[in-house]
């Protein structure tokens, strides 16, 4: 069988860019349409981006016409990399069409039946795809880049141990941001306490995606209180977060490792192209884990994880990174169609 043919809304963003770049080579997708706004359309993509992977933008995309995001496009399955400010209505229109979209905006993630995935940790959520109304489409949801980290993290403690509360305090990269970002005046040499909408997202996101399906198709949000204070800082890839934790049953420091370092979930049994071989990864070494060095660990998909000690008004804190545009957006993305395509979810063509 062929590769299946997808794609890309908003293919000229940063988000977008990086999807190219991570589908380039894809044993299971092939990237065969592009589109994105009005003044972008009808141009080849070449000349409608600003190219700014690292890696250089492969010929056969570049030469493609970039259409506009409309539902007449040949690839029954699309990647929203939509801003948000115009992904609602796109990616509805699309769905009610009956497409497939794989969305990393926020416009939808709390929507009724509509799931919020990181495959790791709730892939029994696809399920509410079948109670959606929007026929033979479908809307799924990736969390914010922040969230995600988080969440890798906590699951493996809420499932052994329960979880009361959590307090969390985050260094976030600039590339969060987006392109062009923040002016270089307001970072270098600096941090800035406060990311727009950011801490709304994190302290109710986890609780959607650690919550339980019911019997309407929907989620019975998780019974954690969680505190977060979002920070952006000169770094430019990889979210670093600061956490501390509250149990139901405290467990000792080295019941918390072993649950870390054996945690595995669908995508590693499934074998899934994007998914790492081990999703989170626990050093000992007092200084670690650092963006440099750490946040891209399994190509950019898996979690580091340090600093586990007891805390003094919680149970326990330590110390989470994550890359923010490889597993925080579009490669977490493509796992997520990775696994719609193993379970079954996804047309072949």
């Amino acid at each position: 069988m062929g590769k299946i043919g997808v794609a890309i809304l908003g293919a000229t963003g940063s988000v977008g860019q990086k999807f190219l770049e991570l589908l380039a080579d894809h044993p299971i997708f092939e990237v065969t349409e592009l589109a994105a706004s009005e003044k972008s359309a009808e141009k080849k993509y070449k000349d409608a981006t600003n190219w700014i992977m690292q890696k250089s933008l492969p010929k056969n995309f570049g030469e493609m016409i970039v259409k506009e995001c409309k539902p007449n496009l040949n690839s029954k399955i699309v990647f929203s990399a939509l801003d948000a400010s115009v992904a609602g209505d796109i990616e509805e229109d699309f769905a009610k069409a009956g497409y497939i979209v794989i969305s990393n905006a926020r416009n939808h993630r709390y929507d009724a039946n509509v799931p919020l995935i990181i495959p790791e940790v709730n892939p029994d959520h696809l399920e509410m795809i079948k109670y959606q109304k929007y026929g033979s489409g479908a809307i799924i949801t990736n969390p914010n880049c922040s969230t995600i980290g988080l969440v890798l993290a906590l699951k493996p403690l809420q499932k052994n141990f329960g979880l009361e509360s959590v307090n969390v305090v985050t260094l976030q990269a600039i590339s969060g941001a987006g392109y062009p970002g923040l002016p270089s005046m307001d970072i270098i040499d600096n941090s800035i306490p406060f990311i727009g909408g950011e801490e709304p997202k994190m302290e109710k996101e986890p609780l959607k995606i650690l919550g339980k399906l019911n019997a309407k198709g929907d989620v019975d949000f998780a019974n954690i209180k969680i505190s977060a204070q979002c920070n952006r800082v000169a770094v430019n890839d990889g979210h670093l977060e600061n956490v501390q934790v509250k149990f139901v049953k405290k467990p000792s420091a080295q019941e918390i490792i072993e649950a870390w370092i054996n945690f595995k979930s669908e995508p590693q049994q499934l074998n899934l192209p994007s998914a790492p071989k081990q999703p989170i990864y626990y050093f000992y070494e007092d200084k670690y884990p650092q963006p440099k060095i750490h946040r891209n660990l399994e190509n950019g998909m898996a979690a580091s994880v340090g600093r586990l000690r007891e805390c003094s008004l919680f149970d326990f804190k330590f110390v989470v990174l994550s890359h923010n545009t490889v597993r925080g957006a579009a490669g977490g993305t493509i796992l997520i169609a990775e696994l719609l395509h193993a379970k079954g979810y996804l047309p072949n063509e």
